[in-house]
């Protein structure tokens, strides 16, 4: 597990418009690591994180387009190619009172074995990183002893 910048960035809900704003950052050279777009009526968001070494040149585009962003720390988690894995992170993370704010998956070169990435926002990225652990999932909680009823003897 890694923290990566995210930028989010609000665009008029018409066409074209996401396809200029792309269009600029490809020209530009910029690739992501994960992208995300959400309808919300008139607007849309953009969410997106760039190649780790890209973050400035993607800001620079889109202040050349005029275009409003916020950048964000987001988790970028592993979760394996099995059932119930993005499960067990949403529990983890529930059991310590974090919020996830919101969560996507990233088109960055997996194996299917393997799995995908999950970009998450959360309310404490510093507690988030403490509860996953290094690769997303951290040491196993001890199991804790079933306490059983005594048997009464009749």
């Amino acid at each position: 597990m890694q923290t990566a910048k995210q930028l989010s960035v609000s665009l008029v809900n018409k066409p074209g418009r996401l396809a200029a704003m792309l269009t600029a950052l490809a020209k530009s050279k910029v690739g992501f690591q994960a992208l995300a777009v959400m309808d919300s009526g008139d607007r849309g968001t953009v969410r997106f994180v760039p190649n780790p070494d890209q973050f400035a040149a993607a800001t620079e585009v889109l202040d050349r387009l005029n275009v409003r962003y916020e950048p964000t720390e987001v988790l970028m988690v592993e979760v394996p190619n099995q059932p119930g894995a993005f499960r067990k992170i949403c529990e983890r993370l529930a059991a310590e009172h974090l919020n996830i704010d919101y969560a996507y998956a990233s088109f960055a070169e997996r194996s299917v074995k393997k799995g995908g990435l999950a970009i998450i926002k959360v309310n404490d990225l510093a507690k988030a990183q403490k509860v996953l652990g290094v690769n997303g999932t951290s040491t196993p909680r001890k199991k804790l002893p079933v306490r059983r009823p005594p048997v009464r003897s009749r």
